[in-house]
């Protein structure tokens, strides 16, 4: 088939078109700018265009396929020339429905946990050699890409993402995918700009469950009271099947899952990514992978990109980079760091980064968010800030937000570093939490400041 991408270079799109490239498509595609890594992966298999932009001569008659990246616009040149011709038009989710429709599709969903749900069960199918299409949002150890298409695999485990589809297609990418067993992490209201209100927010999971295949499954983390209220009022003909976090201890910075083969260490750490792993685990049973197999893979599992990743180790002190950005998941995160270090000083950093994080009338979300750190700190850019078209932040919100008097407040970049490297170190744990770097932080240097 003849497949084009408009808007080729963003993280998801570039790798749906690999994976298409991969399986013996012919791929093509256009974007007004592509960055790294986008650019180099596309560039190596030949996918890179020539030249940046729109061009509506790009789009012809014998395109089998045209897919749509939100970062297009209704108004994009070459949409609008496909529609003339009456190509068929594809999202991103809509697409990968039309290569998963007759396999067993395994859909993730949440508002956290969902990446690292999705890819602990990615670790255990690879550990145990069993061969499975998938797409997930991380790049993961011993995975070249982060979507993986064939003609024969049964299965195919998909992170549903309940952001919007495309700029013509509004409703949430995890609708389209109609799972036969699917699972929900949590629910804590997120994408503002997209979701206005907490209940309408809700109600894109409430739809998430009916789009369950009858007879399909369903399995919950029941410590949510959202996600527990929400399925368990589900008249949708599916098997619920809830789960908990699993018994655990942590000893000397190391913890130790309970197993029927007794403590077992692992490499992942704090109570919602053991819930994680629980919830991975029960997937991973309704795909053929018994307990002993499962813990025996889990084992060995070191996280996904950016989610608790460690990026420099002493022996008296560590630093953490996280995606966290959403107030469940910085506290989430900050408590772990807390728990798995209880004696150590914990420097908890957030850079408020995204639509959600910037908007007044959200940040009081965050209160409570990093009590668990000793030290806490927020950086924000009011350049940011505009760009996105909000309305102007101050210090005094930020610090009422957070419900902290102690609270450090940068909206400098070079004074946020200054202050960093400035610190004492010794029994030390750093958390950077962020979906971007702090202005211009460049993470590796981090390790030399704190030796």
């Amino acid at each position: 088939m003849r497949i084009h991408f408009i808007a080729i270079g963003g993280s998801a799109m570039h790798n749906l078109a690999l994976a298409l490239h991969n399986k013996g498509e012919a791929v093509s595609g256009s974007d007004n700018e592509i960055f790294e890594p986008s650019k180099g992966r596309l560039k190596a298999k030949g996918l890179l265009p020539e030249t940046f932009g729109w061009f509506p001569e790009n789009i012809t008659k014998d395109i089998d396929a045209v897919i749509l990246g939100m970062k297009a616009k209704e108004d994009n040149p070459e949409l609008l020339k496909a529609k003339e011709l009456g190509l068929k038009i594809y999202s991103y989710p809509e697409y990968l429905y039309e290569q998963a429709k007759n396999k067993t599709r395994v859909v993730i969903g949440g508002s956290h946990g969902k990446t690292t749900i999705t890819s602990m069960i990615l670790h255990v199918m690879h550990y145990h050699e069993k061969e499975v299409d998938y797409m997930v949002g991380a790049q993961l150890e011993g995975f070249d890409v982060m979507v993986k298409l064939t003609d024969h695999n049964d299965f195919m485990v998909l992170e549903g993402d309940e952001y919007l589809s495309s700029p013509i297609d509004r409703r949430p990418k995890f609708h389209l995918y109609k799972p036969n067993i699917a699972l929900l992490s949590g629910i804590a209201w997120d994408h503002i700009n997209v979701f206005p209100t907490y209940e309408n927010y809700v109600e894109q999971f409430e739809i998430f469950l009916t789009e369950i295949t009858n007879g399909g499954a369903i399995i919950y983390n029941e410590e949510d009271a959202e996600v527990k209220r929400v399925v368990e009022s589900s008249t949708s003909m599916i098997k619920k099947y809830p789960y908990q976090t699993p018994s655990y201890t942590v000893e000397d910075g190391q913890t130790l899952l309970d197993t029927p083969e007794g403590p077992m260490p692992i490499e992942v750490f704090g109570k919602h990514n053991l819930n994680n792993l629980e919830g991975a685990r029960w997937i991973c049973q309704l795909m053929g992978v018994d307990a002993d197999d499962f813990y025996e893979a889990i084992a060995t599992f070191k996280g996904a990109s950016k989610r608790l990743e460690k990026i420099a180790e002493t022996p008296t002190a560590v630093a953490y980079k996280d995606f966290a950005h959403s107030p469940s998941k910085v506290k989430a995160t900050t408590e772990a760091v807390k728990a798995q270090y209880p004696k150590r000083k914990l420097i908890a950093c957030l850079e408020l980064h995204t639509y959600s994080s910037l908007n007044p009338e959200f940040l009081s979300e965050y209160k409570g968010a990093l009590d668990a750190a000793d030290s806490a700190v927020v950086f924000y850019s009011p350049h940011a800030v505009m760009i996105k078209n909000l309305e102007a932040i101050k210090s005094e919100q930020i610090d009422e937000a957070f419900n902290r008097d102690d609270l450090i407040v940068f909206t400098n970049p070079a004074d946020f570093k200054t202050y960093l490297y400035t610190q004492d170190f010794d029994n030390t744990s750093l958390l950077l939490m962020s979906s971007g770097n702090y202005g211009g932080l460049d993470f590796d240097e981090v390790k030399k400041y704190m030796e």
